[in-house]
């Protein structure tokens, strides 16, 4: 994976050999309003590997301990910086801090299928049966 920095942005980091995610940081410091959003450009470009996309995910600290929440999908194609929208699910503003990690992005292969348009599916088991038809 090759990546291009803007001015003042930080290089994606794992904080350990066999964390899944590269933590994302924020280059710019940004309030996240009480039940409201904020958007920050980490000024981070990326090249990733052929038959792969960028899954952002909260990060769990955040998530839990302040309510902060994001994600987001970056594209195999796309060179633009990326970008994160934080929520904020709590009653209190949220302050972010140039330098602080702000989410997480896991490197996922995927499988390009042709979409065929068809009268009927096969039957399974679960049939159409949707949330909570198994029960608790």
């Amino acid at each position: 994976m090759r990546i291009k920095l803007d001015p003042g942005a930080y290089a994606p980091k794992r904080a350990h050999e066999t964390d899944a995610g590269y933590d994302i940081y924020s280059r710019e410091t940004k309030c996240v309003p009480a039940h409201g959003s904020a958007v920050f450009d980490t000024g981070v470009h990326i090249e990733l590997p052929e038959g792969t996309w960028f899954n952002l995910k909260s990060r769990s600290g955040l998530n839990v301990k302040h309510g902060i929440t994001g994600e987001g999908v970056i594209d195999e194609g796309y060179r633009g910086a990326i970008c994160v929208k934080l929520y904020n699910h709590t009653d209190h503003d949220f302050w972010v801090e140039g330098g602080d990690r702000i989410i997480q992005g896991i490197v996922t292969p995927y499988v390009a299928e042709e979409i065929e348009v068809v009268d009927e599916l096969d039957e399974t088991g679960r049939g159409s049966g949707g949330f909570g038809s198994t029960g608790r």
